[in-house]
């Protein structure tokens, strides 16, 4: 059943058992990071009404903290915690920090004066001050904080994903990889649930009477702590060997769902942005990871790959896509762009890949260096018949192929081109080429049979025989069904592969996936 005949209740619910799992890993993330920015926000936020002098200070620094894009102070983790729960707490911790800081001083520095002077003339020291009139009294507007940093951690947790520490976003990035809206939703609606609930029952918190209720309040920091250990229930089913796949890999028939189906392979696995999985297994918290055969950081990080004795990853082409409105509109643009046809060997985009992986050379010095290697490369004519729209997933290899296409319509046409690079997944790049955003971008023969047509079983388990059939086959299918036109084949096969660290993997004696689900079911 593709996503065209499956509704989304019926998803979630064939998704029941690993929906359950990322909504405990969601709130738990949630609540560890706020009970830790509790903990440290709160003393903050009372110093400072202490020393306010200091106030405009921390508020900054607070406030700076919050304006960094999430994606990047996930980024910024990763050096130096490594992935997994740590950095996205951390990260998540720091967000809900000015809130709670804020709401703090405000809540404390608002309580009237003449009640505090009232306080001290019977008799009350600093610590009975603060605990016994000005927190109870600024109580509301602090859970105004607590309950908008709260908010604000739902929806942030869903990166968490990105750097394997699980919740909601591994639907949500899933879907994106796989063009399959029902994983997005199935994702991103119980995320929004979770951010309403906490919101109201937090709003209903905030109107208690907190004189009335003192012994009440001791109890927040155990139902907090308690929230918090959700996030440990799903970690109690691991492995002896801990698998990282990406979205898109854990979706796909030449994926997870091949692994399982025709090997049995049954692993600890966590999903994982592909950006950062490579290290992660070099810095063995990973065991075994899903890759692209023709990938750089095979060579960088010593890993190998397992031979896939069953053949579940066939082998696909990779190939320009473009609108045919485009080609009528640049007549001279599939010419040039066939000029790449045949000229890129599995060994040469490994090469490339590696001078982007791990040299960090930027993505259009290899591609000038390799067409001028290959006699290609020619000064641009600074053409004005109009603009070819080049875009590209999230990855080297796409970078490197839309930097290659980009010098040769400057050289070999008079049209200019814009670049739409870093597109993110497959459901978004080709969205944006359906809505007429882009007009050509490198694609591979197995996404866009497994990923974007959706193709019945039967048919792939057809097609698989060759590559040339998979070809020929979403040719005429993307043609018919979107008028877009894949042109010929730049040479390499990017199928997935499954990767160990080589000295781990001669350790184990695993060569094979066969012998990684021996492995598994012997101990």
């Amino acid at each position: 059943m593709n996503e065209q005949q499956q509704t989304l209740f019926q998803f979630m619910s064939q998704q029941a058992d690993k929906l359950g799992m990322q909504t405990l890993q969601h709130i738990g993330l949630t609540f560890i990071s706020l009970f830790i920015a509790v903990l440290i926000g709160l003393p903050i936020g009372v110093y400072i009404t202490r020393k306010k002098n200091l106030s405009g200070l921390v508020l900054g620094i607070a406030g700076v903290l919050q304006t960094i894009p999430s994606i990047a102070l996930l980024g910024f983790m990763i050096p130096l915690l490594g992935i997994g729960a740590k950095p996205a707490i951390v990260a998540l911790l720091l967000y809900a920090l000015l809130p709670i800081i804020r709401n703090t001083y405000t809540g404390i520095t608002g309580v009237d004066a003449a009640v505090k002077e009232a306080a001290v003339a019977m008799g009350m020291n600093k610590w009975q001050v603060l605990f016994k009139v000005e927190l109870p009294l600024a109580m509301p507007v602090i859970l105004a904080g607590i309950r908008t940093a709260t908010v604000i951690n739902v929806g942030v947790a869903t990166l968490a994903s990105y750097i394997a520490a699980g919740g909601l976003g591994e639907f949500i990035f899933g879907g994106i990889s796989l063009n399959n809206t029902n994983m997005i939703l199935a994702g991103a609606i119980p995320a929004a649930l979770l951010a309403i609930i906490f919101d109201f029952l937090l709003s209903l918190v905030q109107k208690l009477n907190f004189k009335k209720i003192r012994g009440a309040v001791k109890v927040a920091p155990i139902l907090l702590l308690l929230l918090s250990c959700l996030y440990f229930i799903p970690s109690a089913y691991g492995g002896k060997l801990t698998a990282g796949f990406t979205p898109e890999f854990m979706g796909r028939q030449d994926g997870n769902l091949g692994l399982r189906s025709k090997y049995g392979l049954k692993i600890h696995t966590i999903v994982i942005s592909d950006a950062v999985m490579y290290k992660a297994a070099q810095e063995k918290e990973l065991d075994v990871i899903s890759g692209y055969s023709t990938d750089g950081r095979l060579k960088a990080y010593n890993l190998v790959v397992l031979d896939d004795d069953k053949k579940i990853f066939p082998p696909y082409y990779a190939a320009p896509i473009v609108r045919t409105d485009a080609l009528d509109k640049f007549p001279d643009l599939e010419k040039t762009l066939n000029l790449l046809s045949g000229t890129i060997t599995d060994s040469i985009m490994t090469e490339l890949n590696y001078k982007t992986d791990y040299l960090h050379q930027t993505p259009e010095r290899v591609a000038k260096d390799f067409l001028v290697a290959k006699k290609l490369w020619k000064p641009e004519r600074g053409g004005n018949d109009g603009i070819v729209r080049i875009g590209s997933k999230i990855f080297g290899e796409q970078y490197i192929l839309a930097s290659m296409y980009s010098m040769l319509i400057k050289g070999y046409t008079n049209y200019d081109v814009t670049t739409k690079t870093g597109l993110g997944g497959t459901k978004i790049v080709f969205d944006a080429m359906t809505n007429n955003q882009i007009d050509v971008y490198p694609e591979y023969t197995g996404t866009g049979l497994l990923a974007i047509l959706q193709a019945p079983a039967k048919m792939v388990n057809a097609l698989q025989v060759s590559k040339d059939s998979t070809y020929n086959y979403v040719q005429k299918e993307f043609l018919k069904r979107y008028s877009i036109k894949w042109l010929k084949p730049i040479g390499f096969n990017n199928a997935y592969a499954l990767m160990m660290r080589e000295k781990q993997a001669k350790e184990l004696n695993i060569k094979t996936i066969s012998n990684l689900k021996r492995y598994l079911e012997s101990k």
